[in-house]
């Protein structure tokens, strides 16, 4: 019978996930804060160029890519840990 019990995630994968969701998460929040921002009229005259606006503006343009790439090291990381359980429980 084959063990059935599920192995505790590692403490690099729940970071990793933590980072991805948080990076993510901000991303699209300052995007909808920006469409927000335009409805209301902050663009006009010029308006994205100050205050907190500038860093609001570009979070997503680092942000997605970012998380994506903390997905791929997910991914990576899930796929090395279940490939040596998968070798140890195969001897």
């Amino acid at each position: 019978m084959t063990n059935q019990t599920p192995h505790p995630v590692s403490r690099l994968e729940r970071v990793l996930a933590y980072m991805v969701a948080s990076v993510v998460g901000l991303s699209i929040l300052a995007f909808v804060m920006v469409i927000i921002a335009t409805a209301m009229g902050v663009g006009a005259n010029d308006g994205f160029s100050r205050g907190i606006w500038p860093p609001i503006f570009i979070l997503p343009l680092y942000g997605l890519p970012f998380g994506f790439v903390l997905i791929i090291a997910l991914m990576i990381s899930v796929g090395v840990r279940r490939s040596r359980e998968a070798r140890r429980d195969r001897e």
